[in-house]
């Protein structure tokens, strides 16, 4: 284990807030607590959303998400557990299993689903919400399924598992690599009594999602459920210790510093786009999409 002291810890990205999210419902009933929220996003540009959900009655997630629009933006879907299947309206579809991740690019729209395939059992992941930059908001739809054991992961000296979902960790490239936004995206199992370093560049937004055990972050515990937003101190490394065995995510990015306009799935950068995009989606022009492999 490497030996930190109270002064080397100062040196790391420190914990500005603690954010437990608000429980809610989303589709058709589907109970799910929103930790990253709208009122969040300028803090944590470029990511619009943080969607957790963890539920076992079927009842809180049978219903799914039946078909509903999107533009402007990414959408990143990681199973812990449970079966989902997606659909999307250029006929592409493909079934979310525990592990693995969908990267969507909404771009200029599309119209899709995702509805569990089980009926009983734990249903346990994340979606989160990337923007694009306003260029790129009008590009073509992109689609990519990432099986769990493509997904790029390696174990430390210390016993330290991590899973790199986007980015890139200790050399370990991710599954995925993204312009603009430069996301880093970390599942990163920690065995109790490990310490663990991720380097972030200082320019990042950053936060983390303990969503197993407790981590301190500095003198910061970091308890199951709770987000962690990161200092912008000008580190360009974090340091998380675990007590107890603990999973968490950890997440940043590169800022885009534009507007955001955002009505429900729609996010722009005017309200004049927003209502350009309400009018293509009522002309049926998401319909039409033509997706193409991310």
């Amino acid at each position: 284990m490497t030996n930190t002291n109270t002064q080397d810890r100062a040196s790391f990205r420190q914990v500005e807030r603690l954010v437990q999210g608000v429980q809610t419902s989303d589709g058709a009933g589907v109970r799910l607590t929103r930790v990253l929220t709208q009122h969040l996003q300028r803090r944590l540009d470029p990511f619009l959303m943080l969607d957790a959900f963890r539920n076992e009655k079927p009842e809180d997630y049978i219903g799914g998400f039946p078909d509903h629009p999107h533009r402007g933006f990414e959408t990143v879907t990681y199973m812990l557990a449970g079966r989902m299947r997606h659909h999307d309206s250029a006929g592409n579809q493909g079934l979310l299993t525990p592990g693995s991740v969908q990267w969507m690019t909404a771009g200029s729209g599309l119209i899709h689903s995702e509805l569990p395939e089980q009926e009983h059992g734990l249903m346990e992941g994340f979606q989160l919400w990337l923007n694009l930059p306003g260029r790129n908001k009008m590009c073509k739809p992109s689609y990519r399924d990432i099986a769990s054991d493509t997904i790029p992961q390696y174990t430390n000296s210390d016993g330290v598992t991590v899973r790199v979902i986007a980015g890139e960790s200790h050399g370990v490239k991710g599954a995925v690599q993204r312009p603009d936004t430069e996301p880093l995206y970390l599942d990163v199992h920690l065995p109790a009594g490990t310490r663990f370093v991720q380097p972030i560049p200082a320019s990042h937004n950053a936060f983390t999602y303990t969503y197993r055990g407790s981590v301190n972050i500095g003198d910061v515990a970091v308890p199951d459920r709770n987000m962690a937003i990161l200092q912008n101190n000008g580190s360009d490394a974090l340091l998380v210790e675990a007590s107890q065995d603990a999973r968490m995510l950890i997440i940043s990015g590169q800022p885009l510093g534009e507007p955001i306009a955002q009505y429900g799935p729609f996010v722009m950068n005017t309200d004049e786009q927003i209502q350009q995009t309400l009018r293509d989606y009522r002309a049926g022009m998401f319909e039409a999409a033509i997706v193409q492999s991310l």
